[in-house]
Protein backbone atom coordinates (compact mmCIF):
# COMPACT_ATOMS: atom_id res chain seq x y z
CA UNK A 1 0.00 0.00 0.00
CA UNK A 2 2.84 2.46 1.04
CA UNK A 3 4.57 1.68 -2.03
CA UNK A 4 1.33 2.44 -4.45
CA UNK A 5 0.93 5.97 -2.40
CA UNK A 6 4.95 6.53 -3.41
CA UNK A 7 3.96 5.63 -6.84
CA UNK A 8 1.30 7.86 -7.28
CA UNK A 9 2.81 10.75 -5.65
CA UNK A 10 6.28 10.56 -7.54
CA UNK A 11 3.34 10.28 -10.82
CA UNK A 12 1.50 13.40 -9.72
CA UNK A 13 4.50 15.51 -9.20
CA UNK A 14 5.66 14.38 -12.71
CA UNK A 15 2.93 15.13 -14.06
CA UNK A 16 2.73 18.60 -12.47
CA UNK A 17 5.99 19.36 -13.97
CA UNK A 18 5.53 18.06 -17.21
CA UNK A 19 2.64 20.51 -17.87
CA UNK A 20 3.60 23.89 -17.58
CA UNK A 21 6.27 23.10 -20.16
CA UNK A 22 4.19 21.83 -22.46
CA UNK A 23 1.47 24.82 -22.36
CA UNK A 24 4.85 27.11 -22.71
CA UNK A 25 5.68 24.99 -25.77
CA UNK A 26 2.22 25.99 -27.92
CA UNK A 27 2.42 27.15 -31.16
CA UNK A 28 0.74 30.44 -31.49
CA UNK A 29 -0.35 32.25 -34.84
CA UNK A 30 0.76 36.17 -35.51
CA UNK A 31 0.75 38.72 -38.13
CA UNK A 32 2.41 41.40 -39.35
CA UNK A 33 5.50 42.27 -40.85
CA UNK A 34 9.11 40.24 -41.66
CA UNK A 35 11.47 43.16 -42.09
CA UNK A 36 16.05 42.73 -41.81
CA UNK A 37 17.21 43.87 -38.75
CA UNK A 38 20.35 45.23 -40.40
CA UNK A 39 19.46 46.07 -43.67
CA UNK A 40 16.10 47.73 -43.67
CA UNK A 41 15.45 48.53 -39.78
CA UNK A 42 19.08 49.40 -39.19
CA UNK A 43 18.98 48.56 -35.50
CA UNK A 44 21.83 49.69 -33.26
CA UNK A 45 24.50 46.67 -32.60
CA UNK A 46 23.43 44.11 -35.12
CA UNK A 47 25.92 43.10 -37.47
CA UNK A 48 24.47 40.17 -39.19
CA UNK A 49 21.36 39.74 -40.70
CA UNK A 50 18.41 39.24 -38.75
CA UNK A 51 14.58 39.15 -39.51
CA UNK A 52 12.34 40.54 -37.26
CA UNK A 53 8.11 40.04 -37.42
CA UNK A 54 6.75 43.54 -35.79
CA UNK A 55 3.16 42.72 -34.81
CA UNK A 56 0.48 45.79 -34.78
CA UNK A 57 -2.13 45.23 -31.90
CA UNK A 58 -5.62 46.89 -32.45
CA UNK A 59 -4.54 49.57 -30.15
CA UNK A 60 -1.57 50.38 -32.87
CA UNK A 61 1.49 48.87 -30.26
CA UNK A 62 3.62 47.37 -32.01
CA UNK A 63 5.66 44.07 -30.63
CA UNK A 64 8.87 42.65 -32.28
CA UNK A 65 9.46 39.39 -32.36
CA UNK A 66 12.93 38.59 -33.70
CA UNK A 67 12.63 35.15 -35.53
CA UNK A 68 15.27 32.53 -34.75
CA UNK A 69 16.60 30.96 -37.94
CA UNK A 70 15.60 27.63 -39.15
CA UNK A 71 14.48 26.46 -42.37
CA UNK A 72 10.90 27.59 -41.92
CA UNK A 73 12.17 31.30 -41.95
CA UNK A 74 13.76 32.09 -45.17
CA UNK A 75 15.38 35.60 -44.90
CA UNK A 76 13.66 38.90 -45.84
CA UNK A 77 16.95 41.43 -46.80
CA UNK A 78 15.19 44.42 -48.05
CA UNK A 79 12.16 45.94 -47.58
CA UNK A 80 9.48 44.68 -45.70
CA UNK A 81 6.62 42.02 -46.36
CA UNK A 82 3.57 40.72 -44.95
CA UNK A 83 3.54 37.30 -43.40
CA UNK A 84 1.85 35.11 -40.92
CA UNK A 85 3.70 33.11 -38.72
CA UNK A 86 3.21 30.28 -36.54
CA UNK A 87 5.74 29.11 -34.01
CA UNK A 88 6.68 29.63 -30.03
CA UNK A 89 8.03 32.42 -28.64
CA UNK A 90 10.47 32.81 -25.74
CA UNK A 91 11.93 35.20 -23.69
CA UNK A 92 15.73 35.95 -24.34
CA UNK A 93 17.84 38.91 -22.71
CA UNK A 94 14.51 41.46 -22.93
CA UNK A 95 13.53 40.04 -26.59
CA UNK A 96 10.88 38.39 -27.98
CA UNK A 97 12.53 35.13 -29.93
CA UNK A 98 10.05 33.36 -32.31
CA UNK A 99 10.36 29.75 -33.43
CA UNK A 100 8.66 29.60 -36.43
CA UNK A 101 7.03 26.29 -37.38
CA UNK A 102 5.37 27.74 -40.71
CA UNK A 103 5.41 30.84 -42.47
CA UNK A 104 3.18 32.21 -44.87
CA UNK A 105 4.46 35.13 -46.76
CA UNK A 106 1.69 37.40 -48.83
Amino acid sequence: MRTMLHLSFALLLAVGMLAPMAAATADETFAGKISCAKCHLKKAGVTECQDILTVTDAKGMKTEYWLVKNEATGHQCSGEVEATVTGTVAEKDGQKWLTASKVTKK
